[in-house]
């Protein structure tokens, strides 16, 4: 039952924070229209939540990550409204690198692969 209740918190929070981003709430030029939360990592005591952030523009994540990291009292405010919880978590933001990191190990498999077929006689 706890841990349904906790994938139900960690959904909620997503849906909220990812709302706020998309309807502009966040006034932060640093804040990419692109970015959004992919995944969080809520703590068991609901006191802490790592969310992570994604960002179709590789090169605006950072910003993002430092733009929603500075409106975090902000977004922690509008969470505590929406859900009406005793606590809320506090909220770390980090960049979701997991996208990038997959395209360079299927670039790394990919240059492992020979080349040619007749130069590998082992595969018939």
């Amino acid at each position: 039952m706890a841990d349904y209740i906790q994938s139900r918190n960690e959904a909620r929070i997503m849906e909220i924070v990812n709302t706020l981003i998309v309807s502009g709430e966040i006034k932060n030029p640093r804040l990419s229209t692109f970015a959004s939360i992919s995944d969080i990592s809520l703590s068991r005591d609901n006191a802490y939540a790592t969310l992570y952030v994604s960002c179709l523009v590789d090169r605006d994540l950072e910003n993002s990550v430092k733009a929603l990291q500075s409106a975090a009292p902000f977004i922690q405010g509008r969470i505590a409204r929406v859900m009406k919880t005793k606590n809320t978590p506090r909220l770390n933001f980090v960049a979701d690198t997991t996208e990038r990191d997959a395209a360079k190990m299927d670039a790394l498999l990919e240059s492992l692969k020979p080349q040619n077929p007749a130069e590998n006689p082992s595969e018939n």
